[in-house]
């Protein structure tokens, strides 16, 4: 305790050094790990593409030092060639053609169909996958779990229930690529203004990065004062 306020403990040095090594720890962290991810995408694709090169094109032969990314700039260069090229005629002949050399495979027509059926869906402008978070109650009544919108039930699963349904991705932590698919009723979600990347991050972070509430403030004292009454945390109506 100070002589001037009691009330205050003073740290000791080794409490000092314990709070600059977090805080260090704070700040490099983020930075090293994202440098480590981005070298080990560099060079498992550098890896994979520099073999297949000739080799009076490697720089490597030509330079007294290795170039990192050659094979990352060829990759994106050939992807742009192949997407200018199937935009021609003969582009989409070779497409056709190559598909229908699928669709004669047993085994290989299955997986090729599902993959390109999930890109087209994931890739195209006018889809509305992975573009809302949403709160579920789950596993039970009175639990919340933060889950993402793939698309509106379609098929035999709509037809078999007489709610409209939506497609919701339920996450796993820490591991946002494993989860499970569910199906739940359009007025049973409560759609978040928060962005699919803070919801992907509060779901890596198990809740210790939470974004902030964006609502407008009428409508955050609306839920309060409803939630109160009902002595329920949310209910069934969306923003």
């Amino acid at each position: 305790m100070t002589k001037d306020n009691p009330g205050i403990v003073r740290p000791t040095f080794f409490g000092r050094l314990r709070a600059y090594l977090l805080a260090g720890i704070l700040v490099t962290a983020p930075i090293g790990i994202t440098l480590y991810l981005t070298w080990v995408i560099i060079d498992f694709i550098d890896g994979q593409v520099m073999p297949l090169l000739p080799a009076q094109y490697h720089p490597d032969n030509y330079l007294p030092f290795s170039v990192p990314g050659i094979g990352l700039i060829v990759m994106l260069v050939s992807l742009t060639v192949i997407g200018w090229l199937t935009a021609g005629i003969l582009g989409r002949w070779m497409i056709r053609l190559s598909e229908h050399l699928m669709a004669r495979m047993p085994v290989v027509r299955n997986v090729y169909g599902a993959i390109k059926q999930i890109m087209e869906t994931v890739m195209a402008q006018q889809s509305n996958a992975f573009r809302e978070v949403v709160l579920i109650e789950y596993p039970r009544r009175g639990i919340w779990a933060i889950g993402f919108i793939t698309g509106a039930t379609h098929g035999e699963v709509q037809n078999a229930t007489e709610d409209e349904m939506v497609n919701v991705f339920l996450p796993t932590t820490p591991n946002p690529t494993s989860g499970f698919l569910l199906f739940v009723p359009a007025q049973d979600i409560y759609r978040l203004h928060m962005t699919v990347e803070e919801g992907i991050k509060m779901v890596i972070s198990a809740g210790i990065v939470t974004p902030p509430d964006r609502r407008p403030k009428q409508k955050q004292a609306e839920v309060l004062i409803k939630a109160s009454s009902e002595n329920s945390p949310i209910s069934d109506e969306n923003p």
